[in-house]
């Protein structure tokens, strides 16, 4: 088992229970981490990703790379701070609660979630409900 976090920004990040709730979020869908990255960054980054992967030329709040389809989970996410701190400001949510929103994001689709259309989006958006309500238990 392997979950690192990286933290390119000068922004603090509560690292310890961002690990937490991704080991939870995967080990709850029935899966185990095998090797997954998570990276903080800021818009330049994720920008350069978005544009060099999937052809967007801006950035978003999350890209997120599944590789596998093994009980093991094996990818990596890149977390847009900047694009965080817009949306928190935007939907009139924290920071931080922005931030776990889409770490539990990137985690549900490392466990095979899509979000490619409504009836999707709407099921993602009840898991990151319901695990958002399990962070008061961590």
């Amino acid at each position: 088992m392997s979950l690192e976090l990286y933290n390119t920004t000068r922004r603090d990040i509560p690292q310890k229970k961002l690990e937490v709730v991704i080991e939870k979020v995967i080990e709850s869908e029935g899966y185990a981490v095998g090797s997954v990255i998570a990276v903080f960054c800021g818009d330049r980054m994720i920008h350069r990703i978005n544009k060099e992967f999937l052809g967007h030329d801006y950035p978003t709040d999350t890209v997120t790379f599944k590789y596998g389809a093994a009980k093991d989970v094996d990818g990596e996410f890149y977390i847009s701070l900047d694009v965080i701190n817009k949306n928190a400001k935007r939907f009139g949510a924290s920071f931080q609660n922005e931030l776990f929103r889409v770490t539990i994001h990137s985690a549900l689709h490392l466990t095979g979630y899509e979000d490619g259309d409504d009836g999707a989006r709407a099921v993602m958006k009840k898991k990151e409900d319901y695990y958002l309500d399990q962070l008061s238990l961590l």
